[in-house]
């Protein structure tokens, strides 16, 4: 079966490799553009052995979502998403937004970065979905494979480097957005940039409010599902000379989500409060052969969960609280000693922490204190590029990573990317990552979530082959991967003796499979984009779909605009209780937009328009058709 649909997908390589160019096209992608996530410095795509993925900001905005991960579900190969509504994933035991990409993620194996520094909550680390907003961004970038030689731990299944906004032009600009739809939803965008000389900068202000889809049966109908978030964000630069510039960044997300838990057993008042916050400033250097940054970065955040009660149950007496800290330094600089040359060394500095405690509400209960601590760890890596006869690209280097709680680690990788012909790329690699285990893991009372201090570092090796070819007007891109993942001490719950459960070290996992994406511009307005992966595991894992396929066009004609996607998902485990439970479902989307203005534009956009009844998390059912309709503004 594997080797049928081998074939039948190099088939489509080979017809999508000669199909007739059309003219007037601009070159929205090709396998060789720039990319930074994979060498931290500007590097042709086709350079590097590893496989990425890359959402640009056209497709960010044309998806008019507000949060990030929803534009990435589908649209990058082997990634899958779990959500619970119309808006908002939440956070504890039944918030959503787990990432999932070639079978690892659910014990966050998958490092999500901003502009190359670590995003994730410093006790738990974990992500924290709601405050990815897709308005800051202007691209993202998603290596598909381990990258913990460049990014060390939690970086063992994947990286997602969410690239924010710049101001690239002389003078202003303002942008804006304004949607309602389904269930009360609204959602409310500003944002303004400039550029002055040496100097520029962008604000902007994000608002979105949802009374939610789910109604709670057993009080009065009620609805239970709200959620309200305000984001703000802004980042400054200067031009210090021609060799030096500085920049810095903030961004604040203050929100507030009730889930209303499982259909079967709905909760009530179960109401989440948090803050999350980042910083950082960098300065970057330029030479004619050398060239690099060093960056600062600061993370924080403050939660108070009221975890609610069932019908029939009491309320919680107290609220769990925490605040954790994630900060650090990062230090690269790259060298160009001689022709097709680039050695790239590096140094990273982090600290994660931070205390969690039960606060009762009596006010005279003393806290109880779950955990009270910060790990560091420090690393250095050295990675060398090399390109012969202007064909062969070889990559290696190794990592040297020093937990505090655990020793050092060598992480090594290497590969090579060849272009035999000049539209065509085949490439290998193979890579380590890993991931230690987080404070929550070691350290967290007995009584919570069954500690272990005895818990080793997960491992994982990967092997991959790519093959990548566009035409030559760089109308059609298509790349087909196939991977092999074998991991080590993946840590996982054990509930087998009740609540708590007890964590351990699980053994060995092997999960393998294939990928292939296309990107075609049919003719001039006409554009298409594909992708399919197949999973196998020798062990189910949650959230790992053992097949996706993604399908999207657009199509503009003078000002009106028509989009559609369809996304469908075979073969997804999503109930911990049923380890035979599968489920399959297809989601179909569209978005239409009329501009009566270059700067003004007025649209609407359905989704689940088949009304398909479907899940991504066992017992948390998704909405049926909604419908959205807004106006944008763009002015520079």
């Amino acid at each position: 079966m594997m080797r049928k649909r081998i074939l039948f997908f190099g088939f489509l390589f080979a017809l999508a490799a000669n199909l007739s160019a059309q003219e007037d096209t601009v070159i929205r992608r090709s396998i060789d553009e720039v990319v930074v996530t994979a060498t931290r410095v500007r590097t042709a795509r086709n350079n590097v052995p590893m496989t990425l993925s890359v959402v640009g900001r056209e497709e960010i905005e044309e998806s008019s979502e507000s949060a990030l991960l929803p534009v990435l579900s589908g649209r990058v190969p082997g990634m899958f998403v779990t959500q619970r509504g119309v808006a908002g994933f939440g956070v504890g035991s039944s918030g959503s937004g787990s990432m999932t990409l070639r079978g690892v993620g659910v014990g966050n194996e998958l490092l999500v970065l901003i502009d190359g520094h670590p995003q994730y909550m410093g006790i738990m680390g974990h992500h924290i979905a709601d405050a990815y907003v897709a308005s800051d961004v202007e691209r993202v970038e998603v290596i598909r494979g381990p990258a913990s030689i460049l990014y060390g731990s939690n970086a063992m299944g994947g990286v997602i480097n969410i690239i924010t906004r710049k101001q690239e032009t002389e003078g202003w600009s303002v942008d804006g957005r304004v949607m309602y739809g389904s269930y009360n939803t609204q959602k409310y965008q500003a944002g303004a940039g400039w550029k002055e000389g040496r100097f520029g900068g962008m604000v902007s202000i994000n608002h979105d409010r949802t009374d939610g889809h789910r109604r709670n049966q057993f009080d009065g109908d009620r609805k239970n599902a709200r959620f309200h978030i305000t984001n703000g964000y802004a980042k400054l630069g200067w031009q210090l000379s021609d060799r030096f510039q500085a920049w810095g960044d903030v961004s604040l997300a203050s929100f507030e989500t009730q889930s209303p838990g499982p259909a079967s057993d709905p909760l009530f008042g179960n109401v989440a409060d948090i803050l999350r916050g980042v910083a950082s400033v960098t300065l970057e250097n330029s030479y004619e052969k050398t060239g690099g940054a060093f960056k600062v970065f600061y993370n924080f955040g403050d939660h108070k969960i009221d975890d609610g009660y069932s019908n029939g149950e009491a309320p919680s007496p107290f609220h769990f609280r925490s605040n954790d800290h994630n900060y650090g330094v990062t230090w690269y600089q790259a060298f160009r000693f001689f022709e097709g040359n680039l050695l790239t060394a590096g140094l990273d500095y982090k600290n994660f922490g931070g205390r969690a405690w039960d606060a009762y509400k009596d006010h005279t209960t003393p806290d109880v204190i779950w955990a009270d601590t910060s790990l560091y760890e420090i690393a250095g890596y050295l990675v060398m590029q090399q390109t012969l006869f202007e064909q062969l690209t070889l990559n290696a280097g190794i990592r040297l990573e020093n937990s505090e709680q655990f020793g050092s680690e060598w992480i090594p990788q290497a590969g090579l990317a060849w272009r035999p012909f000049r539209h065509t790329v085949l490439k290998t690699s193979v890579s380590k990552g890993f991931r230690s285990p987080n404070i929550q893991d070691l350290y967290y009372l007995a009584g919570w979530a069954g500690h272990n201090p005895n818990l080793k570092p997960e491992r994982m090796n990967n092997f991959e082959v790519s093959a990548g070819q566009s035409l030559p007007d760089g109308r059609l891109s298509a790349e087909l991967t196939w991977f092999t993942s074998k991991g080590s001490n993946l840590i996982v719950a054990d509930w087998s003796n009740g609540y708590p459960p007890t964590k351990y070290n699980s053994g060995a996992f092997k999960n393998s499979g294939i990928e292939f994406s296309l990107h075609w511009n049919v003719l001039k307005n006409l554009r298409l984009h594909g992708n399919y992966s197949f999973l196998h595991m020798d062990h189910l894992i949650e959230y790992s779909p053992e097949q996706q396929f993604y399908l999207s066009a657009s199509y503009r004609l003078k000002k009106w605009s028509v989009s559609a996607g369809y996304h469908y998902v075979k073969d997804l485990h999503n109930n911990p209780d049923d380890l035979d439970g599968k489920v399959s479902y297809g989601l179909l989307d569209a978005r239409l937009s009329y501009r009566p203005q270059t700067w003004l534009e007025v649209f609407v956009k359905g989704e689940n328009l088949t009304d398909r009844a479907y899940q991504t998390r066992f017992d948390y059912p998704m909405p049926g058709i909604t419908a959205f309709g807004g106006i944008s503004v763009s002015l520079k």
